[in-house]
């Protein structure tokens, strides 16, 4: 993050996320749960029904919303293959390729302390 994306007034003051700030609609637009497992999926150049069975749960809706906003943030392709049906295949961009990495962070940090959260969530739900 760039000092010009917060607000900071002194040492004494917490930083402010400002509501202005470029990253808040990239961030909203990419770090969503289907986008990143969608990103993670596409290892390799992958067709949308393939996609859809590696996502069990999503809907057709909600895929093609999703693909459309990576497509139009850069994160991947679209290429129409000329078969019969027409089909359609997507893999990632360079800038999308760039994703991978932190993105597995993030996936194996949420594996490694999966338990420990439910147990946490438990907890907070007994307590009434």
């Amino acid at each position: 993050m760039k000092d010009t994306d917060l607000h900071a007034v002194g040492a004494e003051t917490p930083t402010v996320f400002r509501a202005d700030c470029p990253s808040r609609p990239i961030l909203d637009q990419i770090a969503d749960k289907w986008s990143m497992m969608v990103m993670a999926l596409l290892e390799r150049p992958t067709r949308f029904n393939e996609l859809k069975r590696g996502l069990e749960g999503v809907t057709q809706r909600v895929l093609t919303q999703t693909l459309r906003r990576l497509e139009r943030n850069g994160m991947i392709r679209r290429k129409v293959l000329p078969t019969s049906p027409v089909g359609v295949e997507y893999s990632l961009t360079p800038l999308g390729e760039s994703l991978r990495e932190p993105f597995g962070h993030l996936y194996d940090w949420t594996v490694e302390h999966s338990k420990e959260i439910q147990n946490c969530q438990r907890a907070y739900d007994s307590r009434g």
